[in-house]
């Protein structure tokens, strides 16, 4: 049997190797851009107030693939000096009492969820944070998703390193959807009630943190049974919260 030189079998070896560092350098810089890219987006909503996030652009795109014209962006900034405390206090007592002791995760809460669930055999509820619920609206998407989660919690433990509690505040109570084609509590209550959310009453307060949930599908002008029910509870929270930590 012929010997075959070792320059022919180097050739013939050259393009497995060169597509195996191929792949490996695709997964490197894949890697240090997961890692890497949301740094820079939390350092960057530090110190600049978003004009706008990616689940803005998604329902836009959503709402032009339905008949129809697609729902306007309602979407104001406001200082959290300036939004109601009665409506700061209700989002904190009824998303996440515990946001101002907890690191990004309510592990409390999750125990609880994950007891709830073994009792009736049903899934997991959601245990979401306010950090946890900021990140999925500034900087990912909304629906269940294995791929989402790892990202959120990556996203929750920058947003935790990086910036204050009350910063991480101010950015919730202004990227959450509160309703079709709304963001934030300005838009809202200029929406709903035609006035600045510094003027949102105890009353208004409970029923937009009633439709936080499901704020596409329910309306504080219109509340069915459910939100009713809802805003009974988050009005009782309101009443019972403790002062709001900051002026």
């Amino acid at each position: 049997m012929p010997r075959i030189p070792a320059t022919t079998r180097d050739k013939r070896r050259a393009p497995s190797s060169r597509r195996g560092g191929h792949i490996v350098r695709v997964l490197f810089w894949t890697t240090a851009f997961l890692i890497f890219f949301p740094v820079f987006e939390v350092l960057a909503v530090r110190y600049f107030d978003p004009g706008y996030t990616p689940l803005m652009l998604i329902r836009r795109i959503q709402g032009r693939q339905h008949p129809g014209p697609a729902p306007l962006l309602g979407y104001r900034w406001v200082r959290l000096e300036n939004v109601s405390p009665f409506f700061l206090k209700a989002v904190w007592q009824t998303e996440d009492a515990r946001f101002f002791t907890h690191k990004g995760f309510d592990w409390v809460e999750i125990d609880h969820a994950v007891a709830d669930a073994k009792s009736s055999g049903k899934p997991v509820r959601g245990a979401s944070t306010i950090t946890m619920q900021c990140a999925r609206s500034l900087f990912l998407w909304q629906g269940r998703s294995w791929v989402r989660k790892p990202l959120e919690a990556y996203y929750t433990v920058l947003m935790e390193k990086m910036l204050t509690k009350r910063r991480i505040f101010e950015l919730y109570v202004n990227v959450i959807e509160t309703g079709d084609g709304l963001y934030g509590v300005e838009a809202a209550s200029k929406n709903y009630w035609h006035i600045p959310a510094k003027k949102i009453t105890p009353e208004q307060a409970s029923l937009l943190v009633a439709i936080l949930p499901s704020p596409r599908e329910r309306d504080p002008l219109h509340p069915n049974a459910k939100v009713l029910r809802h805003t009974v509870t988050v009005a009782h929270k309101l009443r019972q919260s403790p002062r709001w930590p900051f002026p």
